[in-house]
C-alpha cells in the first residue's frame, strides 16, 4: 500500500450523534468537512441495520461532495453496500484477512488497538492503520481501563511502519504532545462533534498537524 496515495488525512473524525445536541449529525459533519476534515468514521453502534445503512448512504454522498473518505465502523456489509472507502475493526471483529478478501486491496482497514501486542499484530495481519489509545482519560473509553499514556504511544509509533492515530482525550492543548511522541495523526470524537463550532475547531486542529503523513521515524 502506498501511504501517500491511500492515507491522505491526518485527522480521523469519529461520529457520535448523541453528542451533537440539537443539531443533525450530517450537519455537524458537514461543518467539520468545511473546516478541512478529510476522513470520517461512521460509528453509530446502536442503530438498526437499516437505519445505519440509510445514514451511511447519506454520509457517503456528503463526504463525496467534499472529496473526503468514509470509513464504516465494524459493519463490512454496510461499508460495501454504500461503497465506503474502508472499515474500522475492533479486536472482536471479523479477522482482517477475511475483510480484505471481501473488500479488496484498494479499501482501507483500520484497527482499534490498546496495547503494543494488539498494535504489532494489527500490522502483521495486514491493517492499513491503527488507532491507539486511549492516550488520555476520556469517559467514552473508560471501559478499556486506564489511559495508555504518551510513553506507550511513543513506543508503538516507532515500532510500526503503518500509520498510528492517537485516540482518547485528544484536544488542542495536547496535539503537540502526541505528535512529538511519533503519532502520524489524531483520532477524536467530542473535540469536534460536540463543539459549538465544528468547522472552526476542525480547522484549528488541522493547522497544528503536519501537512501529510510521514514514516520517517
Amino acid at each position: 500500500m502506498s501511504l501517500a496515495k491511500q492515507l491522505d488525512f491526518n485527522l480521523y473524525l469519529i461520529t457520535d450523534r448523541n453528542q451533537t445536541g440539537s443539531l443533525r449529525l450530517l450537519d455537524v459533519v458537514e461543518e467539520a468537512l468545511k473546516g478541512g476534515v478529510r476522513c470520517v468514521q461512521l460509528r453509530e453502534k446502536d442503530l438498526s441495520s437499516r437505519e445505519l445503512y440509510e445514514l451511511a448512504y447519506d454520509m457517503r454522498k456528503l463526504t463525496g461532495r467534499y472529496d473526503a473518505r468514509l470509513i464504516i465502523n465494524d459493519r463490512v456489509d454496510v461499508a460495501m453496500a454504500v461503497d465506503a472507502d474502508g472499515v474500522h475493526l475492533g479486536l472482536n471483529s471479523i479477522p482482517i484477512h477475511r475483510v480484505r478478501r471481501l473488500m479488496g486491496d484498494n479499501k482501507l482497514i483500520g484497527l482499534s488497538c490498546h496495547n503494543q501486542v494488539n498494535a504489532v499484530m494489527a500490522q502483521e495481519k495486514g491493517a492499513d492503520f491503527i488507532t491507539f489509545g486511549p492516550v488520555y482519560y476520556t469517559p467514552s473509553k473508560a471501559q478499556y481501563g486506564k489511559p495508555v499514556g504518551v510513553e506507550k504511544l511513543e513506543i508503538v509509533s516507532h515500532l510500526l511502519e503503518i500509520p498510528v492515530f492517537a485516540l482518547g482525550g485528544i484536544k488542542r492543548d495536547n496535539i503537540h504532545e502526541v505528535m512529538a511522541a511519533g503519532a502520524d495523526g489524531i483520532a477524536l470524537v467530542s473535540g469536534i462533534i460536540a463543539s459549538d463550532d465544528p468547522k472552526g475547531e476542525a480547522a484549528a486542529m488541522i493547522s497544528m498537524l503536519p501537512p501529510s503523513l510521514s514514516r520517517e521515524k
